[in-house]
């Protein structure tokens, strides 16, 4: 659905690197599809960063998200969803193999984590969207398939469906540079 990849930051050392930092390996096939085309948007909302690329680092943007997440007082919160019950912890831990690791975002302010620990082999996928967690026992390709073909994957009535082929485009590099969309096959939607 995504089209050719250009993979411009293949890069196995970087994920090495986040490996030990994060300490856990993050899923085989979300980084199979950020080599492929990440740092990129698509379909006009979904940002996909690398751990391999300087301005749109995985590793800078999971640490400033996880730092920010960990900010907020979740004694005084009460999260719809809370990913706790289903991970079986008592306290909120974000970046840590024993919680939720961001992966990506949207701009429609939807984070996407990545539970090292869930039930489902592999782990499990949280959507958190205006204060409520939703929990996606699936692998991020699986995820990512159905966010565009439209399935509600961030909550009830979070699809955002673009009929045609998806659109892909690489994230600037620099402040001037304006990249061009590229697009998926066509899709027969």
């Amino acid at each position: 659905m995504l089209g050719e990849p250009p993979r411009r930051h293949r890069n196995p050392a970087a994920w090495r690197d986040l490996r030990d930092e994060l300490g856990v390996i993050l899923p085989g096939d979300y980084q199979e599809i950020l080599d492929a085309y990440a740092p990129a948007k698509i379909n006009g909302h979904l940002y996909l960063s690398h751990p391999a690329n300087g301005r749109w680092n995985l590793g800078e943007w999971i640490r400033d998200t996880s730092e920010a997440w960990s900010q907020i007082d979740w004694d005084d919160v009460e999260a719809e969803g809370d990913p706790r019950i289903s991970l079986g912890v008592s306290e909120f831990a974000f970046g840590a193999p024993d919680g939720l690791i961001p992966i990506a975002s949207t701009d429609r302010r939807e984070t996407i984590f990545y539970a090292p620990r869930g039930g489902f082999e592999g782990g499990v996928l949280f959507v958190e969207s205006e204060g409520e967690f939703f929990e996606y026992s699936m692998t991020f390709s699986e995820w990512l398939y159905r966010w565009l073909i439209g399935e509600d994957v961030a909550g009830p009535n979070s699809s955002a469906f673009y009929p045609g082929p998806v659109t892909l485009q690489d994230l600037p590099m620099t402040p001037d540079e304006r990249p061009e969309t590229r697009y998926g096959p066509p899709r027969g939607m």
